[in-house]
């Protein structure tokens, strides 16, 4: 008889010790997914589409600059002269001019170079006709580097011009 009650005190613990197991592992051992909802964005309101043709397209090259400078050189006020060709038939589009520089030198000496480069396109922009109401500038400095080799650091010393959303 004490066999039998053993055996039984035996299967209850067992019994015992599983649930409490599952339960921990339920509550304590998953950890959660998180869960992304999924916005559906309302229909759109009857959408014309615009042949391929007739969508503007709007490339404004990129200009470059000798190290510790942001005077505009000959070749880069040839792209100058482009991208304000481009802003001519588009008169209704504003820019962001955005001066950029490399890592040599302090964040602060190089978010006034990228300025000065900003500024510096900007000024030939409206020599060329371009309203300085359509354009904005403001510097990175070396805060959005194109590369980290210093044998390509020309790469990032450059102003972009990116159209003003």
């Amino acid at each position: 008889m004490k066999l039998i009650k053993k055996e039984e005190m035996m299967k209850k613990v067992f019994t015992l010790t599983l649930v409490v197991l599952l339960f921990s592992l339920l509550f304590v051992g998953c950890p959660k997914k998180a869960v992304k909802e999924e916005v559906i964005p309302p229909p759109p309101e009857e959408e014309v589409e615009v042949p391929p043709s007739e969508k503007p397209v709007l490339v404004l090259e990129t200009i470059h600059f000798d190290f510790d400078k942001y005077d505009i050189r000959p070749g880069d006020a040839e792209i100058l002269k482009r991208n304000a060709e481009v802003l001519k038939q588009y008169p209704d589009v504003k820019i962001i001019i955005e001066g950029h520089c490399c890592p040599i030198g302090t964040n602060e000496y190089n978010l006034g170079l990228g300025q000065r480069r900003a500024n510096s396109a900007k000024e030939y922009l409206v020599k060329l006709g371009i309203s300085p109401d359509r354009i904005e500038t403001i510097s990175y400095g070396e805060e959005r580097l194109v590369t980290t080799n210093p044998k390509e650091y020309w790469k990032n010393r450059r102003c972009e011009f990116k159209v003003k959303e």
